[in-house]
């Protein structure tokens, strides 16, 4: 079969992109930073940052990195906080001097931050106060030299930043106790910051901007290397699709999802920064009326998230009674979206939930469903702009339409490779083309349908979770013979469960979750277990969590 491009699907839409537009993301951000100097461009806490403070403040935290902790170029900085105005600041400010950015989820418990932080070999480390105590733990089996820590407010004015800090530390005691030696306050980094030189430097498009960590197809967590022209080329390839139905410098999206995700990051941070938008930034989405509070406050006119958080939304009857006369465009992605949600949020927004896909592997936007498209369609749309896609049976022979098979997709987007990882590398990359492991068909029209996800990969709230992860955790229990962790159906995603051979015949449940919640993020810790006296194997001995899937549909396991 003809490999698929987008051609004349959406009018408006080029069937290419120049994917050197820019020479690297510190272009990019200058440039929309000039063009969009007085527009607001993020707010947090009613606190707003126009683009030029923005430039400003961005430029102070690439100086005290070049001039004060002398790093050299390609050195990897960690960011470890949820979405508040210190991310972007740090995120530019990280980029723009020559370094490399390593996202970092706050709530990752010491293993997890000390693979990621080992792995990347980063040598700065920005945290949230509330997470420093999880820092302080690793800091000495790794290589960070530099710890910087924020508190919440850092970036309100005074005296309000020290009221909410000292009420945050204080009244609701949400930061545990920590002692790093030698860190340094973000504040006072800013300060000297500002009175110190930035050296311009000439990025090339072929340097690592993103250092962004993935399981990938196998779930041992690497490092995605997304080079400055893999993101360039992607902000290219999303602009070009909203383009026709936005006005620059005049848009307001709502930012749920944490920035250290790489769908925020492109589709709301980027991508919208590059249309001169407001981003709106939701540091806990979870808070669910104060997150309503938010939308009630901003005429936004864009908003991305996963089907469980406009599940949630669609849930609550205040959401119903907000006004979204200004609403455009609203974006799913990370998981599947549900039909019924999709036809809910339709019926009381009157806007479509556009559903789309990526990956971390392509920075991450494959294919998206049309702008002008007004219903949903159950389709993970069409493929981007300079985008081809691919649909191979297990002989890597292309298939034809409708013919189910593993999609393969090529184009600037795709990354570099694995960060040190050259056989994982090879295995997914084959001249140029990365092999998903996701099973697609592809309709008459170009449409793309995915039938199937990654094998074994568990999809809970739009985050990956991978079986082998959360096996290596509970095998490390002296009681536990034998384990196996699916995915099942939860609230229209999914949850982990784990099924368990004992050695210890008095292993409880709550022992098990209990060693899980000190090693595992909370939303990787089962929320089922099951006991087994056996688990089913292949000839060979390999257990069969397919086998473990069926039985588990069988049961009505809900």
């Amino acid at each position: 079969m003809e490999k698929i491009w987008l051609k004349s699907y959406q009018d408006g839409v080029p069937a290419v992109i120049d994917a050197e537009k820019y020479s690297s993301l510190k272009e990019l951000f200058e440039e929309a930073c000039k063009e969009f100097s007085d527009r607001p461009a993020f707010v947090n806490m009613k606190r707003t940052l126009t683009y030029k403070e923005l430039e400003k403040k961005s430029r102070a935290f690439s100086a005290y990195l070049q001039s004060v902790l002398k790093l050299k170029k390609g050195e990897r900085v960690g960011l470890m906080m949820p979405n508040l105005l210190q991310y972007p600041v740090v995120l530019f400010g990280t980029l723009r001097a020559g370094y490399v950015v390593v996202n970092i989820n706050p709530l990752y418990t010491t293993r997890e931050l000390q693979h990621q932080l080992k792995d990347s070999g980063s040598k700065v480390i920005v945290v949230l106060s509330n997470f420093a105590n999880t820092v302080e733990k690793v800091l000495q089996t790794v290589d960070i030299k530099y710890v910087i820590v924020t508190e919440v407010a850092d970036m309100l004015h005074f005296p309000k930043s020290c009221v909410i800090n000292w009420g945050v530390k204080y009244v609701k005691k949400m930061i545990p106790k920590w002692d790093i030696k030698d860190y340094r306050k973000f504040t006072d980094v800013l300060k000297l910051g500002e009175k110190c030189e930035f050296k311009e430097l000439d990025l090339q498009g072929d340097d690592i901007a993103f250092l962004q960590y993935t399981g990938g197809t196998t779930g041992i967590p690497k490092g995605a290397m997304l080079t400055h022209k893999n993101m360039v080329a992607n902000v290219e390839q999303a602009f070009s699709w909203i383009k026709p139905g936005i006005k620059l410098g005049k848009e307001v999206i709502i930012t749920a999802l944490p920035l250290y995700h790489i769908f925020s990051l492109m589709a709301n941070c980027l991508t919208f920064l590059r249309a001169g938008a407001l981003n709106v930034l939701v540091t806990n989405p979870r808070e669910i009326q104060e997150f309503i509070k938010i939308l009630r406050h901003y005429p936004f006119t864009a908003i991305t998230g996963v089907n469980t958080l406009f599940n949630a939304l669609l849930n609550r009857p205040e959401f119903s009674q907000l006004s979204f006369k200004d609403l455009k465009v609203t974006l799913g992605g990370g998981m599947s979206v549900q039909h019924s949600v999709a036809l809910r949020w339709k019926k009381i927004t009157g806007v479509p939930l556009l559903e789309a896909y990526g990956l971390t592997e392509t920075s991450p936007a494959v294919c998206i469903n049309p702008f002008s498209l007004n219903d949903y369609n159950g389709s993970i749309g069409l493929p981007i702009p300079s985008t081809e896609i691919s649909i191979r049976d297990e002989e890597d022979l292309e298939l034809g339409v409708n013919q189910p098979g593993e999609l393969w997709v090529r184009g600037p987007q795709v990354m570099k490779g694995y960060w040190n990882k050259e056989d994982e590398t090879k295995e997914v990359l084959q001249d140029g083309w990365l092999r998903t492991g996701d099973i697609a068909v592809i309709d008459e029209k170009g449409f793309v349908r995915i039938v199937d996800r990654k094998k074994d990969m568990i999809l809970v709230s739009g985050f990956n979770v991978y079986p082998n992860e959360v096996e290596d955790v509970i095998a490390m229990m002296n009681g536990v013979a034998e384990v196996a962790v699916i995915g099942v159906p939860f609230l229209g995603g999914e949850k982990v469960k784990a099924f368990i051979v004992k050695k210890d015949p008095n292993l409880k449940v709550e022992d098990i979750l209990q060693h899980c919640r000190q090693e595992l993020t909370a939303y990787k810790v089962p929320k089922e277990i099951e006991f087994r006296t056996e688990l089913p194997k292949s000839n060979v001995g390999k257990i069969l969590r397919r086998i473990l899937r069926e039985q588990n549909v069988e049961v009505g396991v809900k």
